[in-house]
């Protein structure tokens, strides 16, 4: 249902009363009783791929600068938190209002110059400071080590850069980009030397070395891994789109062209791209 529709259109009414609203809701879904049936067998395991999959979806309406869908998507991010809190708090561990006062405590604690009258730091400062705090908020919870703390449920190229960025504040770390695209092709050549015994396990570790070796040369020349690939899968899409459509002008489908008839219509795509066609 699009967010224009008139039962979707966001009602004037204090952030409070409209929150009251949203968990009052998530309450009567759950309900034993009345609530919805699928919603009462769900757990924290079975919702945990929603709250991922809204994550990115809101990432999306940012990236496409799309105001209503960004709207939507925060609210549907907005209610999974909503869910995991109500979950929580039928078994007694937690309830949204432990959720918000413990974020709320946290960033006053990581802000002190905002927060304590302490002196205002600069954008770089205050990166630091709140590393260096983190890092005292893991040591109290005995979390011991330089990469401590980083979830194993993110994104593998995500978590590929959050380690190698924890790892570089420690000293651990290529001197520049070009040292890294030494590394790269140190490990591609790895790579070329395990395909013709072709072990399943040997190739898979090799590949998840380029991987990594990758994440970290995006890192060095400060870019994001994860949208340097979501950019180059919009384009490879928008191309074989291309490819397809250039095909189809021409009465045939991509199995029916075959391979040298598709890489003939792929360079004339990237030509028509690169001219502005």
């Amino acid at each position: 249902m699009p967010t224009d529709s008139p039962a979707l259109r966001p009602e004037s009414s204090p952030p409070g009363a409209a929150l009251l609203r949203l968990l009052a809701t998530m309450a009567r879904l759950r309900d034993p009783v009345g609530g919805c049936p699928w919603d009462q067998v769900q757990s924290f395991a079975t919702i945990a791929p929603y709250t991922i999959e809204e994550a990115y979806e809101v990432a999306d309406a940012i990236r496409r600068g799309d105001r209503a869908a960004l709207l939507d998507e925060l609210g549907d991010l907005l209610f999974q938190v909503v869910y995991h809190a109500r979950m929580a708090e039928e078994e007694g561990s937690f309830s949204f209002a432990d959720v918000a006062d413990f974020i709320h405590r946290k960033m006053v604690l990581r802000h002190p110059h905002v927060f304590g009258g302490a002196t205002a730091r600069s954008a770089e400062e205050q990166t630091g400071a709140w590393e260096a705090q983190k890092a005292t908020e893991r040591a109290a919870r005995t979390e011991t080590g330089t990469l401590a703390g980083i979830p194993s449920g993110l994104p593998a190229l995500t978590r590929a850069n959050k380690l190698a960025r924890r790892a570089a504040q420690v000293g651990f770390d290529w001197p520049d980009a070009g040292a890294v695209l030494d590394k790269l092709e140190e490990e591609a050549a790895e790579l070329r030397a395990e395909l013709p015994a072709a072990d399943p396990a040997r190739l898979a570790d090799e590949v998840g070395d380029l991987f990594f070796v990758l994440a970290n040369l995006a890192r060095k020349l400060d870019l994001d891994p994860e949208e340097c690939l979501r950019a180059a899968n919009a384009k490879f899409e928008r191309r074989f789109n291309g490819v397809e459509h250039r095909l189809a002008a021409r009465g045939l489908s991509p199995a029916d062209a075959g391979l040298e008839a598709m890489e003939t219509e792929w360079q004339a795509v990237k030509a028509a791209e690169a001219s502005g066609s």
